[in-house]
């Protein structure tokens, strides 16, 4: 075998072996969050370098929308596709989504999304058990903004 052969294959098995490491990652951030109780044998995730592809089905929309804010805040993620199905129509609706930006507050992003600063707790809610305190937001971490219509 030539070198560049064995380079060749030895690469692909280190990206293979990443990514089964980012899938895990994301499984176990299910599971920590206590999302993956309800989701039965089928629920799958396939990660492919940067992006990950969640399968299978869901109890409802608000456990979709926070399985996939789990995945999405994994370290070396920055896409999801979702192909997940709910058992439950409840709560289904567009959902809509937040970037953390420098200087937030989820005061100052109820204020933006709601025009009201004291809904704060409606966000915080929403994105539990990812947020453990109000004031712990990061930039770049994606909230789940319940009932708001879609704002930048």
């Amino acid at each position: 075998m030539s070198i560049f052969k064995f380079a060749k294959t030895k690469g692909k098995e280190l990206i293979a072996a990443r990514d089964r490491v980012a899938e895990a990652a994301i499984k176990k951030e299910v599971d920590t969050l206590g999302l993956g109780d309800d989701l039965g044998g089928d629920f799958r995730v396939l990660v492919d370098g940067p992006k990950v592809k969640l399968e299978g089905k869901v109890p409802d929309q608000a456990t979709k929308e926070k399985i996939i804010l789990a995945a999405g805040n994994v370290s070396g993620i920055s896409e999801v596709e979702d192909t997940m199905k709910m058992k439950s129509r409840k709560g289904a609706g567009d959902p809509v989504f937040y970037t953390v930006r420098s200087g937030d507050s989820l005061s100052k992003i109820a204020k933006k999304m709601y025009g009201d600063a004291m809904r704060y707790p409606d966000i915080f809610e929403a994105n539990t058990p990812m947020l453990t305190h109000p004031d712990k937001i990061y930039p770049g971490q994606v909230l789940r903004i319940p009932g708001a219509k879609a704002k930048a």
